[in-house]
């Protein structure tokens, strides 16, 4: 028996990588001939890097950038594995890292000036290592610059009518009038650049990236017209500049508007996060001569089949053939929807009411529990007959 474990990582409490372990040690209690492959998984959101280093036997890179606020940070980022030892030339990054809303004590939160140029800063960094392949997600970030600051960064000059150089932040962008890529990093004409982006918001509006995430950064009502108006503005100036305009396109709203930022100064492609993970650690090829699957995160819910992680690998199994069953944490509302896209069962693994603090602490062990429990079933009705 072949069973591929494919979850996401459980949030605040075990990585996808620490989950499938788990699983697998219930199962193997049972099953102790079974051929077991774990494959740790992410949708492109906190955890995608961790999630791919450690599919791929990976390494990670430590860098000082600069932080939303300006001041200096400890960053990370992720170079992918590669077989037969030869030099991996794939890294993947988390905006959230340098950029991310975290990083922000919630007295300063203030997306007029937080900037995004750590994570311009963490793309160089792997630029100059001979990465050719950067795979980006846009979850959790403080700012709302367009990604003006990561384009700072990889040495695009933002100017005013004076030719001086615009500060940082949502509100500098009012200043802008020219913009010189002359000095944009070289290697990036020889790097594929791929965004994990889920959400479709278009860069301004009712809908765009001010109103919708700019409150939660910090914005007041005010301040998102202001933001919203600059994000405009920023958007003319780029086509004023002679460079393409994308101001519409579903995404680019993402981060602040850094879906606009990436797609305009780095030429990337926006993509739904599971998609992109799903093909970069080879699910599909561990998934031949699979007899199950089993995925899982945190919380399966109604949202869940709405481009999470659970949804992006059942619909995998299911061009397969493959039977999938999910274990989460907790099941919310609505989480049998996914069992109507062909999920035969989800269980959670929490066994009785108790504080959080403690139910997080008790994950690893109640995951063996439960995985356990559900392959003990599984051996019974091998041997009932019908």
């Amino acid at each position: 028996m072949k069973i591929v474990i494919a979850p996401d990582s459980f949030k605040e409490s075990l990585t996808a990588l620490e989950v499938a372990n788990a699983i697998e040690s219930g199962f193997r209690s049972v099953f102790t001939d079974a051929e077991f492959v774990k494959v740790p998984m992410a949708d492109g959101g906190e955890g995608t890097v961790q999630s791919m280093v450690d599919a791929t036997n990976g390494s990670f890179i430590d860098l000082e950038v600069t932080g939303p606020l300006g001041n200096n940070i400890m960053a990370q980022y992720g170079i992918l594995g590669t077989l037969q030892g030869e030099k991996s030339t794939t890294a993947v990054i988390e905006m959230a890292s340098a950029s991310g809303l975290h990083l922000v004590p919630r007295d300063k939160r203030n997306p007029l000036y937080t900037t995004s140029y750590g994570t311009g800063e963490l793309i160089k960094d792997a630029l100059d290592r001979g990465i050719k392949h950067i795979i980006l997600g846009l979850g959790g970030s403080a700012t709302n610059d367009g990604g003006a600051g990561l384009a700072q960064a990889l040495g695009i000059h933002f100017q005013d009518e004076n030719k001086k150089s615009v500060l940082f932040g949502g509100s500098a962008l009012a200043k802008l009038a020219h913009i010189d890529t002359s000095h944009i990093h070289p290697l990036l004409l020889q790097c594929r650049i791929e965004v994990a982006c889920d959400v479709d918001n278009p860069l301004c509006g009712e809908y765009g990236a001010s109103a919708i995430f700019g409150p939660q950064k910090g914005a007041t009502p005010e301040m998102v017209e202001l933001l919203d108006k600059n994000l405009a503005h920023f958007a003319d100036i780029i086509v004023q500049n002679g460079l393409e305009d994308h101001r519409l396109l579903p995404g680019v709203g993402a981060a602040g508007g850094m879906g606009l930022g990436v797609k305009t100064f780095l030429n990337a492609e926006l993509k739904p996060g599971i998609e992109i993970v799903m093909e970069t650690v080879g699910l599909a090829e561990q998934l031949e001569k699979a007899d199950l699957v089993i995925t899982g995160e945190g919380r399966i819910d109604g949202q869940t089949v709405f481009g999470k992680t659970p949804m992006g690998v059942l619909k995998q199994a299911n061009k397969k053939g493959v039977p999938t069953i999910g274990i989460a944490g907790t099941l919310g509302t609505d989480s049998d929807a996914i069992l109507s896209h062909g999920m035969m069962a989800t269980f959670p693994i929490i066994p009785a009411l108790d504080s959080l603090e403690q139910v997080l602490a008790d994950a690893e062990k109640n995951l063996m529990n439960t995985s356990r429990n559900i392959a003990a079933i599984m051996k019974l009705g091998q041997t009932i007959n019908p």
